[in-house]
């Protein structure tokens, strides 16, 4: 049995070999195995240093300040650290907040949990290619608004958001700015020193990187007050206590730094790969790409097809690794809330799938599975009844 075609480079990337090689260097009795912390000896000498260099790998990809970066365990703790520090930390000034309905979970279940404290929130609506309008934002500031958290790039529909008109708006009305960035860093240049962003989420495992590892930049010049969320040894200038893993905090550098390097190479070559996809669909009716096509991600391709059932589309797809729906939503029959917050139907967002490319996918590869797609979905169509019914064993892998 062969391996399906890799196309969900969104939910997670391979761990690029070089990325692996230095993990391995910081596993084993011989290699950099030491806790950072320990400053009385080479060990934890010479772990504090691979630790402060990849830090320094991470900063640069984001053109940051070093002392800018605090390690997490990935995105959905650093916009957890970023959101409640932020908001706690800052209550005194108000108890507004503003966000949209097509964040990550991570930033939705945060804002819930705040909206149970007391606060306000307020839910900027997307137009309907997937974008935030800065005027929209603009007109929702109050006077006891304290931070704005706007995602960067959307896991889904892989729509690219204005920050730097977004954040531009937030400095001049005094109020934070929050960016989820997981699916953005790697992917598109960011250089925070241009960018009115003052909490930046990111997340290694989206770039080539290892799972469980992440930071959040937090802007030196803002001076950003904020309340910890886990508490113990006081590491990271006490924001984030907790051992840090030096091999994953190496893998993220080490990522960070190829990254920077190839993002030109990566994205023309991803960009390349998308359109040939999509030109594979030329012979298919009835489809359409959800979202703006001029400001996304050069690896994301949602699509709708009428008349299919994406989860019927998607075990029919045997010879594909793509998705349909959130990862932390796999189980729910519900259809994508993000498409639907963009004005998609129930029937057109139940029968989108999003087909996702990154550093390895070939163009051999492309061709198979826009084939694939083609023909199945004309079978598919062909038949009496493809509804959720006869779908509802899969299980999908989308994540952000």
């Amino acid at each position: 049995m062969h391996k399906p075609v890799y196309l969900d480079y969104a939910a997670t990337t391979p761990v690029d070999e070089r990325v692996a090689e230095a993990m391995c260097s910081c596993l084993s009795r011989e290699g950099v195995f030491g806790n950072p912390a320990s400053r009385s000896h080479i060990y934890g000498w010479k772990a504090e240093e691979a630790v402060e260099n990849a830090r320094g790998q991470t900063a640069d990809l984001l053109n940051a300040d070093p002392r800018e970066i605090v390690w997490t365990s990935g995105a959905t703790e650093a916009n957890n650290l970023a959101i409640k520090g932020a908001a706690l930390a800052n209550r005194a000034k108000g108890s507004h907040l503003i966000t949209s309905p097509i964040e990550h979970k991570a930033v939705l279940d945060t804002f819930r949990f705040l909206e149970a404290q007391g606060f306000k929130i307020s839910y900027l609506q997307p137009a309907s290619d997937g974008t935030i309008s800065p005027e929209d934002l603009k007109a929702a500031l109050r006077e006891d608004t304290v931070l704005v958290s706007l995602m960067h790039v959307n896991n889904e529909i892989g729509v690219i958001n204005d920050i730097e008109a977004l954040g531009d708006i937030c400095k001049e009305a005094g109020v934070l700015f929050h960016t989820d960035a997981a699916q953005s860093v790697g992917k598109l240049k960011i250089d925070t020193q241009q960018l009115n962003v003052d909490l930046l989420s990111l997340s290694a495992h989206k770039f080539y990187g290892p799972k469980g590892i992440g930071a959040l930049y937090v802007k030196r010049k803002s001076q950003v007050a904020l309340e910890p969320q886990i508490h113990g040894g006081g590491h990271e200038r006490g924001l984030r206590s907790g051992t840090l893993p030096t091999h994953q905090i190496v893998g993220l550098g080490k990522a960070a730094e190829i990254a920077a390097q190839q993002l030109g190479t990566d994205n023309a070559k991803i960009l390349s790969l998308r359109n040939r996809f999509l030109s594979g669909f030329c012979g298919l009716d009835d489809w359409a790409l959800n979202g703006s096509l001029q400001q996304r991600v050069a690896g994301n391709a949602n699509v709708s097809f009428a008349g299919v059932d994406g989860e019927a589309l998607l075990l029919a797809l045997r010879d594909l690794a793509v998705s349909t729906g959130s990862a932390c939503t796999s189980l729910s029959i519900e259809p994508s809330y993000v498409l639907k917050a963009i004005g998609l139907d129930d029937q057109r967002a139940h029968s989108s799938i999003r087909f996702s490319f990154g550093r390895y996918t070939t163009e051999d590869e492309v061709d198979f599975a826009a084939q694939a797609v083609v023909e199945t979905v004309k079978q598919l169509r062909k038949q009496p009844s493809n509804g959720r019914a006869e779908s509802s064993a899969s299980t999908s892998t989308l994540s952000s």
